[in-house]
C-alpha cells in the first residue's frame, strides 16, 4: 500500500476529497516526519503545529461537509495539503528572520499574497523551510539554522536559496514546497535534490499586495516531485493584482489551465542546445551535467523536435548589470543598523558593494539588463525552448562554496556554479529545471548511490504552458518517479 508521504499533491488531494484519509491523519504523518527527518536536512527553520491542526481541522470539516452535499467538486483544489512557505515569505503571526541573526525577532502582522493564495486553495502550513541569509547564495548554510542538505547524499548541499524547501520535498516530508527564484534559486535546488523547480515568466505571479516587483528578477512558485503539481500551483499562483509592474504576456492558452496544458503534446518544437557556460566563461563544467544534456537531446529527438545548437546569447563581461543589481537588492534589505555586525560576511561585503553603486551606475545596470534581454531574444530568436545544463557542477558539499574568509571569492565561485540560471532571471523568461540526469555512483555520503543532476528548459517570455507541456511529454518519455533518495 502507497505511504501517505509518496502521494504527488494531486494524488493526495484525490485521495482526501475521497475520504480516504483526513487533513488531520495527513498532517500528523507530515509533523512526525518533520520532526525526525527535518533536521537531518536542514529543511525547517520553524514549525507552526497549532496553526497547522487549526487549518487541518477546518479542512476535515469542509471535506465531510461536501462528501455528504455532494459537493467535493467545488472545494478547493489542494483542501488539506501540506505545504510549507520559504522563510523570506510572510505568514502573519510567525516569526520570520529571512536566514539571519540580524532580523531575529521579526514577526510578520500580514500574509504575504502568495500566502493568501496558497491559504485559498486549502493548504496547511506545516512550517517555515530554511535559507541562506536573505536568500542571496546558491546554497544554504545560514547562520540561525543548521546546512539544506539533499537527501541523496548528505555531505552535500541542497542548494540554494529554496534550500530547506526542496529539502522538504525530496525527503518526502511534504509533497510540495513555496520557493522564489531570484537568479535561480527554485531552480538550483531542484538539480540538487531530483525535482522539479519553475520559475515562472516575469508578471505571471504578483509580489502584491504587500511587496513590488522590484527589478523583476525574482518570481514566486514552487519546488514538487512532478511536472503536473508544478503547473496545478501556478494555477493556483498565476494571479494579478491591481498595479502590479509587470504582468506576463500568454497564459494558459486553450488547454485552459497549466494543468490541462500538461496534457497536450506540444508541436514539433525548435530546441536550442547551450553547454557553454554563459555569466562566467572560465567554469568548468561537470561531465554528468554535459551527459545530462545529450540525454536530453536524445529524448527531444525521439518526440519529434528539431535540435541545434544555441549561440552564447551575450559576452561574459556583460552580465555585470545582474552583479550590480544583486547588490543593491542586498543593500535594500531592512536591516536595523545596529544590527549590521550580525550578518554573514558575504552579505556584509554585497551590501558594501551595493553602496558603492551610484544612482547612475544603478540606472545603467537597469539599462543593461534591458539590453541584455533584447540580445538574449535576438540570439535565440530560432529557438521555442533552450536547453542547457542547471549547474555545472554536482551538488555542492556542505560548506565547500561559502568562504567567509574572501566573500568576493564566495561570489565568484558561486557564479562558476551557476552560470545559465541567472539569464532567466535578466529576461523574464520562464526556466524549469528537470532531473532528466543522474550521476552513477557520484554519492559520497552513507548509502552512497546516485546524484540527481537538472537539465534546464528555458522558454520565450509568456510561454509558460508550452514549457510545461514540453516536460511533461519528457517527463513521461522518461520518468524519475520510481527514484527515491536514500534519506526518506
Amino acid at each position: 500500500m502507497t505511504e501517505l508521504h509518496d502521494l504527488d499533491a494531486l494524488t493526495l488531494a484525490t485521495t482526501l476529497r475521497r475520504g480516504d484519509a483526513s487533513a488531520t491523519d495527513v498532517l500528523e504523518h507530515t509533523l512526525e516526519r518533520a520532526e525526525r527527518l527535518g533536521p537531518t536536512v536542514g529543511a525547517f527553520v520553524t514549525l507552526t503545529p497549532d496553526l497547522a491542526h487549526e487549518q487541518a481541522r477546518a479542512a476535515d470539516d469542509a471535506l465531510v461537509a461536501a462528501r455528504r452535499d455532494g459537493t467535493t467538486d467545488t472545494l478547493p483544489p489542494f483542501l488539506g495539503v501540506p505545504v510549507p512557505i520559504k522563510d523570506l515569505t510572510m505568514v502573519a503571526g510567525v516569526p520570520m528572520a529571512a536566514g539571519s541573526a540580524a532580523l531575529r525577532g521579526f514577526v510578520p502582522p500580514v500574509d504575504d499574497g502568495v500566502v493568501t493564495l496558497l491559504r485559498d486553495a486549502g493548504t496547511v502550513m506545516p512550517g517555515k523551510t530554511n535559507t541562506p541569509e536573505l536568500g542571496l547564495p546558491p546554497y544554504t548554510e545560514p547562520d540561525v539554522a543548521p546546512a539544506a542538505r539533499t537527501p541523496w547524499d548528505l555531505t552535500r548541499s541542497a542548494g540554494g536559496s529554496s534550500g530547506g524547501a526542496a529539502a522538504a520535498v525530496a525527503t518526502r516530508i511534504v509533497p510540495v514546497a513555496h520557493g522564489n527564484d531570484g537568479g535561480g534559486s527554485l531552480r538550483i535546488p531542484a538539480s540538487a535534490t531530483g525535482l522539479v523547480g519553475l520559475k515562472p515568466s516575469r508578471g505571471r505571479v504578483s509580489w502584491g499586495p504587500h511587496a513590488v516587483d522590484g527589478v523583476g528578477l525574482a518570481a514566486h512558485g514552487v519546488l514538487t516531485r512532478t511536472v503536473r503539481d508544478t503547473a496545478a500551483f501556478l494555477d493556483v499562483l498565476a494571479v494579478n493584482r491591481p498595479g502590479d509592474t509587470f504582468v506576463a504576456p500568454g497564459g494558459p492558452g486553450p488547454a485552459g489551465s497549466y494543468l490541462a496544458a500538461c496534457d497536450v503534446a506540444p508541436r514539433p518544437l525548435r530546441v536550442g542546445v547551450l553547454d557553454t557556460p554563459v555569466i562566467a566563461d572560465d567554469a568548468e563544467v561537470d561531465p554528468a551535467s554535459l551527459h545530462a544534456v545529450d540525454h536530453t537531446v536524445a529524448l527531444l529527438d525521439r518526440l519529434g523536435h528539431s535540435v541545434a545548437e544555441a549561440p552564447v546569447p551575450f559576452p561574459a563581461e556583460d552580465w555585470g548589470a545582474f552583479a550590480a543589481l544583486w547588490s543593491v537588492g542586498a543593500l535594500s534589505a531592512p536591516v536595523p543598523e545596529d544590527a549590521e555586525l550580525l550578518l554573514t560576511p558575504l552579505t556584509r561585503w554585497l551590501r558594501a558593494t551595493g553602496r558603492e553603486q551610484s544612482g547612475l551606475v544603478f540606472a545603467q545596470a537597469v539599462a543593461g539588463m534591458q539590453r541584455l534581454t533584447q540580445q538574449v531574444a535576438t540570439a535565440w530568436d530560432a529557438f521555442d525552448v533552450v536547453l542547457t545544463p542547471t549547474l555545472a557542477q554536482l551538488p555542492a558539499l556542505v560548506g565547500s562554496m561559502r568562504d567567509d574568509a574572501d566573500p568576493a571569492g564566495d561570489f565568484a565561485a558561486q557564479t562558476r556554479f551557476t552560470p545559465w540560471t541567472s539569464v532567466a532571471n535578466l529576461t523574464g523568461r520562464p526556466s524549469v529545471s528537470l532531473p532528466l540526469g543522474w550521476a552513477e555512483g557520484a554519492a559520497t555520503g552513507d548509502g552512497a548511490g546516485d546524484l540527481p543532476v537538472g537539465v534546464m528548459l528555458t522558454g520565450r517570455l509568456g510561454d509558460d504552458a508550452l514549457l510545461l507541456a514540453l516536460s511533461a511529454q519528457l517527463e513521461a518519455a522518461d520518468p524519475w518517479s520510481g527514484r527515491v533518495p536514500p534519506v526518506r
